[in-house]
């Protein structure tokens, strides 16, 4: 092969490589953010299980928002 059909294949290696180093930065964005939203959801499940009991969460499904 010539060095002029080597360049097409070298440039799209190289749109190819950018790509996916884009993309393993995205999925560990989203990896950590998963791994955030798992911490804060376990925090809101064991204050929930933790804090009221069945008759308070009732009583407070029973209220009017202030702005009625």
């Amino acid at each position: 092969m010539s060095n002029e059909e080597l360049k097409p294949l070298e440039e799209k290696i190289a749109y190819l490589e950018r790509h996916v180093t884009e993309q393993d930065k995205a999925m560990l964005e989203m990896a950590d953010g998963i791994a955030r939203l798992r911490r804060e959801l376990k925090a809101l499940r064991e204050r929930n299980a933790g804090g009221a009991t069945s008759g308070e969460n009732e009583a407070m499904s029973d209220e009017r928002p202030p702005h009625y």
